[in-house]
């Protein structure tokens, strides 16, 4: 019984030895496997492995890194507003609103003037691109340029469009990394090919995307204002010269006949040598019809001579 006892544990460590060796030969054998195979095919086994690709274009069993995650902690805010302010000199107070915001590490994106005419004392419009932190700063010191007659801001949250951003961004740029690696590795001409067509495909979607980064980042950092600046309108004041009493109403009135007997005067004047052509050509007309006239009439006035009697007739009998 004893012997028996003391040879199954030996023949238990003696099967597990034997297996341990096996299992390490079938792993070594997998590794030589996976070591002869092309970096185009360890590209396209890990595709068809289910390392699905994302709309960026990367692994979607990637992680973004955690840069990423800590660059969008807090909240992505674009601030935009206008404001309408009047002053005394809208050209000196726009180099004023300028200097403000320069000051402050803003910029100007556009500036426009309207210089002062007779009726009109000048405008101005500026697009203030104002740092996020220092918006409500900014804007207070502006208020001091004049009468601030309107202000209204409107707020957007990108967050979720940042974060999504950020994440696209951090796994396309490990696919390209992995792209490049496998280009390094690969020997055969048609791998190459396709690795590089693939690689440049990843890099434009790359440069696109941190375009779209950029600028959202330049919306969120800076805050944009239209600022206007106007000056109160020019009234023009004129004098009242209806009549008041009996006496002025007197004078008017003997000034609108004067003026009138002076106006008629003008007329006359304008149409007396006109007058005097069309009478005379009236003249001219009606003189000889007239002359006809009377001849005729005269012809007509003189005595004929009187016609022979007539034969006697003899009576009839009775």
């Amino acid at each position: 019984m004893s012997t028996d006892a003391q040879v199954a544990p030996r023949r238990a460590i003696r099967g597990g030895i034997i297996s341990s060796l096996v299992a390490a030969i079938v792993v070594l054998s997998g590794c030589a496997a996976a070591g002869e195979a092309s970096p185009a095919a360890n590209y396209d086994m890990a595709y068809a492995e289910g390392a699905d690709y994302t709309d960026g274009g990367g692994f979607a069993n990637e992680a973004p890194t955690e840069s990423f995650r800590s660059a969008t902690d807090n909240r992505s805010v674009i601030v935009t507003g206008e404001m309408y302010i009047t002053v005394e000199d809208p050209i000196v107070a726009a180099d004023r609103a300028a200097g403000i915001v320069k000051n402050a590490g803003g910029r100007i994106d556009a500036r426009s003037e309207t210089a002062p005419g007779d009726n009109y004392r000048g405008s101005a419009a500026l697009t203030l691109r104002i740092p996020a932190d220092r918006l409500d700063a900014v804007v207070d010191d502006l208020r001091e340029l004049g009468t601030v007659d309107q202000f209204s801001t409107n707020s957007y949250d990108v967050t979720n469009e940042v974060t999504d951003l950020a994440a696209k961004i951090s796994t396309l740029r490990a696919s390209t990394a992995r792209i490049e690696g496998l280009l390094l590795d690969a020997k055969d001409i048609t791998d190459i090919i396709k690795l590089e067509n693939e690689l440049d495909s990843r890099q434009a979607q790359l440069e696109g995307l941190e375009a779209r980064q950029r600028g959202l980042t330049d919306q969120v950092s800076m805050s944009t204002i239209e600022l206007s600046l106007t000056t109160e309108p020019v009234v023009i004041l004129v004098d009242d010269e209806s009549p008041q009493n009996f006496w002025e109403g007197l004078l008017s009135g003997w000034d609108s006949l004067v003026g009138f007997l002076s106006g008629t005067a003008i007329v006359l004047g304008l149409i007396l040598p006109w007058l005097a052509v069309l009478i005379l050509i009236a003249l001219a007309i009606i003189v000889p019809v007239r002359v006809k006239r009377s001849q005729y009439a005269r012809r007509d006035a003189m005595p004929r001579e009187s016609a022979a009697p007539p034969p006697n007739v003899p009576a009839p009998p009775k």
